[in-house]
């Protein structure tokens, strides 16, 4: 297993992190507001959060490639959503493209270093 895909999956853990201990805060860093109820604390929690905390911490304990290629393809939908994002919604340019210049990369190493033989 190459360090850059384990360096990555350990990079996942820690944002996961952040979105599932600090949900106000990520809200706060992505600009959403949580008003009306806290389901977007809980949504934070759960797809900002929890989804990356797991799939970093199966792919960093059991090492298999095809967790480290899914957890590729995952970065690449979310590079696909925020792609889409930037041409449909406009959000603040500098913000969005700076995710999108940290997703799509991590996806494609991810996904050419642990292609399924």
């Amino acid at each position: 297993m190459d360090i850059v895909s384990i360096i990555i999956a350990i990079w996942t853990i820690f944002i996961g992190g952040v979105g599932f201990l600090a949900p106000r805060y990520t809200a706060s860093a992505l600009d959403l507001e949580t008003t009306g109820s806290t389901m977007g604390l809980s949504e934070l929690r759960a797809g900002s959060g929890g989804l990356y905390v797991v799939v970093g911490l199966y792919c960093v304990i059991t090492m298999n490639p095809w967790g480290y290629f899914m957890l590729g393809v995952a970065y690449g939908g979310a590079g696909l959503g925020r792609g889409l994002s930037i041409i449909l919604d406009k959000p603040p340019m500098q913000k969005a493209l700076t995710f999108l210049a940290l997703e799509w990369p991590l996806a494609a190493w991810l996904i050419w270093m642990n292609w399924p033989a």
